[in-house]
């Protein structure tokens, strides 16, 4: 199976915090990021809880428009 390279930014304490656990789990970032997405492809969804914090506001135009109190965001 042919490779590419894929490149992709990230905070810089982030990066170390993750090479660290890598490294402690004996795996290198590429493995980390490879099971990440072979288990997402095979699952067809990130495969962790994915939420929001609190019920975002509805953009200005759906307001205006009044469809808003026709839809929940929950």
């Amino acid at each position: 199976m042919a490779q590419v390279l894929v490149n992709f930014r990230m905070d810089a304490d982030l990066k170390k915090d993750m090479e660290t656990l890598c490294d402690d789990l004996g795996i290198t970032m590429t493995a980390a990021f490879t099971m990440f997405a072979k288990k997402a492809v095979r699952e067809q969804r990130i495969p962790f809880d994915v939420s929001v914090t609190s019920k975002p506001e509805p953009k200005k135009e759906v307001k205006e428009s009044g469809m808003d109190e026709l839809f929940t965001l929950d």
